[in-house]
């Protein structure tokens, strides 16, 4: 009886684990500038507007120098750190 109570409190334990890290370890999908909503605020992947990229807007939830991050305009979805789009606003202190 201990060693199966033993082996499922193990197997538990690994279980949450899993799940825990699960959620941390999937990517993000990337803004598609096809996405309705992106061509709504017209999302380009590269800007051409110079200085303004979304690790600099103040909607960007991304760390400044990775290559993509979330943005609170496309829920669950991350944008190219050198992107733009029409609703970019200035960062504070920046």
């Amino acid at each position: 009886m201990k060693n199966s109570r033993r082996q499922f409190m193990i197997l538990s334990a690994a279980g949450a684990c899993t799940l825990a890290l699960n959620g941390k370890v999937q990517a993000q999908a990337m803004v598609a500038e096809t996405d309705p909503q992106a061509k709504a605020l017209q999302y380009v992947a590269v800007s051409k507007v110079a200085g303004k990229y979304c690790n600099n807007c103040a909607l960007y939830q991304g760390k400044a120098d990775s290559a993509a991050g979330g943005c609170s305009l496309f829920a669950g979805k991350q944008v190219a750190a050198k992107g733009h789009c029409s609703a970019w606003a200035k960062m504070a202190g920046k």
